[in-house]
């Protein structure tokens, strides 16, 4: 499921927060979207941070392959799509990680970066669900008809 126009502008000003907290808090980094779909948001990124690198991970092969034609034809060198599980991704030296999953998705999701803390720390935004153990640093409501909350953690 895409994400939404204001969903997407609600995770891209997280970001910005959160960098401009993160003094102290993360290293610098990768932004990586974890099942990017479509490449609605990491697209966006892409575009956004020229400087950096973008990377999505995707397993559908049809959002994948759009997203990655799209990338080409904007010639964004710094985004990195992979059709592959990010769960058998090395996610130790990522800076921001952004994220629509289901409540599964984000039980793993939660599993993985427990088993995976290294030095510092990484900012996850999560767009409608929560991690079911964490402790979230700011919830951020959608002006959308749900109110959908975006979440911001430290991890």
């Amino acid at each position: 499921m895409p994400s939404s126009s204001k969903a997407r502008q609600v995770v891209m000003a997280l970001i910005e927060a959160a960098e401009g907290e993160a003094e102290g808090k993360v290293r610098a980094g990768a932004i990586v979207d974890l099942g990017s779909g479509w490449g609605s948001l990491v697209i966006r990124l892409a575009r956004k941070y020229p400087d950096r690198q973008v990377v999505g991970y995707e397993l559908s092969l049809v959002p994948w392959f759009v997203s990655l034609c799209v990338a080409k034809c904007l010639g964004l060198d710094n985004l990195k799509l992979y059709r592959r599980d990010f769960l058998k991704a090395d996610l130790s030296s990522v800076a921001v990680l952004v994220c629509y999953l289901f409540p599964g998705g984000m039980a793993a999701l939660e599993g993985k970066l427990q088993g995976e803390l290294a030095e510092g720390r990484r900012c996850l935004i999560s767009n409608n669900f929560a991690l079911p153990a964490v402790e979230v640093e700011r919830v951020v409501r959608v002006d959308d008809f749900y109110r959908s909350p975006v979440y911001l953690y430290w991890v």
